[in-house]
C-alpha cells in the first residue's frame, strides 16, 4: 500500500493564542512560565493552560497531584507532555484522597493530551478521565497505583496508544486499563504487565459496562496474577461493537481473552482477530458464563467473531488445564469460530455451553482434542502448523506450514498480526500470521514518518496510525477518485498517534488519503 505525502494548501480554525508555557523543580510558580522563568508546580500549569497551549515538563520529581481545570478546542489541545524525553516523575507518595479519581485527573474535559509522563505511587488511579472527550493519552508509564493504572469513564473518543501500565490495581479494584461505559475509544501498543496480588481487580484491559465502538488493538499484556489479560465484559448494561485485533496475551494466571454478561448486560458484536494468546493459565479465548456474585440470571452474549487467531500452550501456566477457543455460556448466540490455529493447549477447541447458532471451520488443531465437548469442526486441518520457533514463541509460518492458504475468506481479515496484507498467495493462511516470503517484505524507508492504515478495504471505519520518532505537524484530507475534498480529517503536531476515522456517509468506492508532514 503505497501513501502518498503532498504539500496541500490547507485552511484550519486555529486558536489565537497559543503559548508554550514550562515547568522545572527549581522554579517557581510566580513566574512567567518561561523557559527563563519556569514555574515549580505542574499543577500551575493546569490551572492556566488554555486552548491551543502547551506545557513542557523539565526532568525531575514532582510530588504532586494533578487536575486539569480547562478544555482545548478541535484542533487546538492542551497539551502537558515532558520536555526532549525528559523524565518526569509524578509521584504520589504522601498524598490522599476520597478512593475514585487519579493523580493526573482529566474530569469534565475536552480536547486534551497528556504525554511522556511517569505516573507512580497513587493511592488510587494513574491517569483518569472521567464525563471527557476527545482526550489523548500517549506514552506514559504508571507504576504502583492502588487502582488501575489508567481509567476511562463516561467518556467519548478517548485515544490510548503506547502507554506501559506495570503494577497496577494493588487491591483496589478495577483494572489496568478501564474503559466503563465509554464510545469510540483506541487503546493500542500499550504495555499492562505485573498487576497487584490479583485478589481484588487486576485484568490488563476490561471493556466493560456500556462500552460501545472501542478499538483494542496491538497491546502486550503478560504476567498478570489470577487476572484475564484483555477482557469486554457487559456487567449490567448493554456494550457492543468492540474490535479486539492483532493484540499478544501471555503469562497470565487465568485466561488469555475473554467476553463475558457477569450482570446480566447483553454483550453483542465482538471480534477476536489476529490475536496470539499463549501459556496462559486457563483457556486462550473463552466467551464464558460465568456470573458476579450472587446474580443467577442469564447472561446474554451474542455474535462473536473469533478469527484467524492463534493459541499455542494455554493451561500450561501454574498447573492451569484449558481449552484453546472455549464456548461455554447457556445463553450465547451467533458464535464463529474459524481459521484459528490451536497447538499444544490441553485441548484444543471446545463448546461446552451455547444456546444457538456456533459456526466452526478451518480451523487447525494440534495436539490433544478428545476430552469432554472438544470438537474439530468443518474443514479443518489435523496437525502440526510448523511455526518458525515455537519455543521462542515465534509463531509465523515456514513455507511448507499446512495452513498457507487454506483459510475460508468469510470474515477473514484484510490484514495479519504484522500488518501484512491479506491473502498473500492464492488463499487466506489460517493463525495470525499470513506467510510472507522474505522477497515480499516491503521496507520503510523513512523512519521519522512511519504511518500506518487498515483496514484496507474499509467498511465502517479505518485507523491511521502515526509512528514517528520526533514530534511534527500531521494533516490528513480525503478525496474522492474525481479529486473532490470530502473530509478534512486532522491537523495536530504529534510524534507518536492513533486516529480512527468513521466512514459515515461515504458511498462505495475508491478514496484518497493525503497525508502532509510538517512541509
Amino acid at each position: 500500500m503505497r501513501i502518498y505525502i503532498t504539500i496541500l494548501l490547507l485552511f484550519f480554525t486555529f486558536s489565537i493564542r497559543a503559548n508554550t508555557y514550562y515547568v522545572a523543580t527549581n522554579g517557581n510558580d510566580t513566574n512567567q512560565g518561561t523557559e527563563a522563568e519556569p514555574w515549580a508546580s505542574i499543577q500551575k500549569a493546569a490551572n492556566t493552560l488554555v486552548s491551543g497551549d502547551t506545557v513542557l515538563i523539565k526532568s525531575g520529581v514532582y510530588n504532586e497531584r494533578i487536575i486539569v481545570q480547562n478544555s482545548g478546542t478541535t484542533n487546538n489541545y492542551i497539551v502537558f507532555t515532558n520536555y526532549q524525553n525528559a523524565e518526569v516523575i509524578i509521584d504520589g507518595s504522601g498524598i490522599s484522597w476520597w478512593d475514585w479519581d487519579g493523580l493526573f485527573n482529566v474530569s469534565n474535559k475536552s480536547y486534551i493530551e497528556v504525554s511522556g509522563l511517569i505516573i507512580k505511587n497513587s493511592s488510587y488511579g494513574g491517569i483518569w478521565v472521567e464525563n471527557s472527550n476527545n482526550i489523548n493519552i500517549n506514552n506514559n508509564y504508571t507504576y504502583n497505583t492502588v487502582s488501575c493504572g489508567i481509567g476511562i469513564w463516561n467518556s467519548s473518543f478517548i485515544t490510548v496508544n503506547g502507554n506501559e501500565i506495570e503494577l497496577a490495581c494493588n487491591d483496589g479494584e478495577q483494572e489496568c486499563i478501564s474503559i466503563a461505559n465509554s464510545n469510540n475509544c483506541i487503546i493500542a501498543k500499550n504495555h499492562i504487565h505485573y498487576n497487584g496480588p490479583g485478589t481484588n481487580g487486576g485484568e490488563g484491559i476490561d471493556i466493560k459496562a456500556g462500552s460501545h465502538d472501542i478499538v483494542v488493538s496491538e497491546n502486550i499484556v503478560h504476567d498478570l496474577n489470577n487476572r484475564i489479560g484483555i477482557y469486554a465484559d457487559a456487567w449490567d448494561t448493554h456494550t457492543y461493537n468492540i474490535d479486539i485485533i492483532q493484540n499478544k496475551v501471555y503469562n497470565c494466571d487465568n485466561s488469555g481473552l475473554a467476553v463475558a454478561s457477569e450482570r446480566g448486560g447483553l454483550i453483542e458484536n465482538v471480534s477476536f482477530i489476529n490475536n496470539i494468546s499463549y501459556c496462559n493459565k486457563w483457556g486462550g479465548i473463552e466467551l464464558g458464563g460465568w456470573t458476579n456474585i450472587n446474580y443467577n440470571d442469564s447472561t446474554p452474549v451474542k455474535n462473536i467473531k473469533i478469527i484467524n487467531n492463534t493459541c499455542y500452550k494455554n493451561g500450561s501456566f501454574n498447573g492451569g488445564w484449558g481449552f484453546g477457543i472455549d464456548i461455554n455460556n447457556s445463553y450465547a448466540e451467533d458464535v464463529v469460530i474459524r481459521n484459528n490455529i490451536c497447538s499444544q493447549n490441553s485441548a484444543q477447541i471446545g463448546v461446552e455451553n451455547i444456546l444457538s447458532g456456533i459456526v466452526i471451520d478451518h480451523n487447525l488443531i494440534d495436539g490433544t482434542n478428545n476430552v469432554t465437548d472438544a470438537v474439530n469442526g468443518n474443514d479443518s486441518i489435523i496437525g502440526n502448523p510448523l511455526f518458525v520457533d515455537s519455543s521462542s514463541f515465534n509463531f509465523q509460518l515456514t513455507d511448507n506450514s499446512p495452513v498457507i492458504d487454506m483459510g475460508n475468506p468469510i470474515y477473514a481479515p484484510s490484514i495479519d498480526f504484522c500488518n501484512n496484507n491479506r491473502p498473500n498467495g492464492v488463499g487466506y493462511d489460517i493463525g495470525a500470521y499470513e506467510y510472507i516470503q522474505s522477497s515480499d517484505i516491503q521496507y520503510n524507508t523513512n523512519p521519522n514518518n512511519l504511518i500506518e492504515i487498515y483496514p484496507n478495504p474499509i467498511f465502517d471505519k479505518f485507523i491511521v496510525i502515526i509512528n514517528g520518532n520526533k514530534l511534527q505537524n500531521y494533516a490528513l484530507n480525503l478525496f474522492d477518485s474525481n479529486g473532490k475534498l470530502v473530509r478534512c480529517l486532522e491537523n495536530r503536531k504529534v510524534k507518536k498517534d492513533l486516529i480512527i476515522i468513521e466512514r459515515n456517509n461515504l458511498i462505495s468506492g475508491s478514496y484518497i488519503l493525503n497525508i502532509e508532514v510538517s512541509n
